[in-house]
């Protein structure tokens, strides 16, 4: 599997001008349930663009259930309501992992695989920005929750990369929705990952993303 990111040929100042730029990309859905698929699955998809200075994604997330309790950057955001990016840029064997939960909260790392991980300092990921909604799609005993979370990833967070522009970089990435605490848990991926577990951290299964 394999994308073409596009470029925008302007700069963002405010991450809100992405609105209309996001509704003319085609979404990706995120459709793989690796593992047991949950008996409410979620719908997920996802945009994303670049513009040689920053790299941008939109998730759209509508399921059964949210949580988004913690604010701080680096808390354990897998275990509410969370959407996640990892990418490893050219022939890299070490990958970003950027984990946000609705609230616009990142946990964020760098590393060769689950265990030996480098955490990316907060007053860095301070440098992302984040826009997010939230809508409660009904009023009943089963309310179905819509939410949709902008990201702008500057390249100043890809510490451990020498990036000047993004623009014929090649890299490797998975996209992911999970839930760890929800009452019925799911984990969502773009490609599919072949583990016995739940493990997103699985470079081996990323696919293939080209910047133009």
């Amino acid at each position: 599997m394999s994308l073409e990111i596009p470029k925008l040929n302007f700069a963002v100042h405010h991450i809100s001008e992405l609105k209309t730029v996001f509704k003319a990309l085609p979404k990706i859905s995120l459709a793989c349930f690796s593992w047991d698929a949950p008996y409410s699955k979620p719908e997920v998809g996802f945009k994303m663009a670049h513009n040689n200075e920053a790299i941008f994604v939109c998730y759209q997330v509508c399921e059964d259930e949210m949580l988004a309790r913690y604010s701080q950057h680096n808390q354990p955001v897998y275990t509410d309501s969370c959407v996640e990016f990892f990418i490893a840029f050219n022939e890299d064997s070490n990958y970003y992992n950027f984990e946000f939960n609705s609230l616009g909260t990142c946990l964020a790392a760098w590393g060769p695989d689950r265990n030996q991980r480098q955490s990316t300092a907060p007053d860095l990921l301070d440098q992302i920005r984040t826009r997010t909604t939230v809508s409660r799609l009904n009023q009943g005993q089963s309310p179905r929750f819509e939410w949709q979370i902008c990201i702008q990833l500057p390249v100043s967070v890809f510490i451990h990369n020498k990036i000047t522009k993004l623009s014929e970089t090649k890299a490797r990435a998975n996209f992911y929705k999970c839930g760890d605490d929800l009452s019925e848990p799911h984990f969502v991926s773009w490609k599919k990952i072949e583990t016995n577990t739940p493990d997103f951290h699985q470079p081996s299964f990323f696919g293939e993303l080209s910047f133009l």
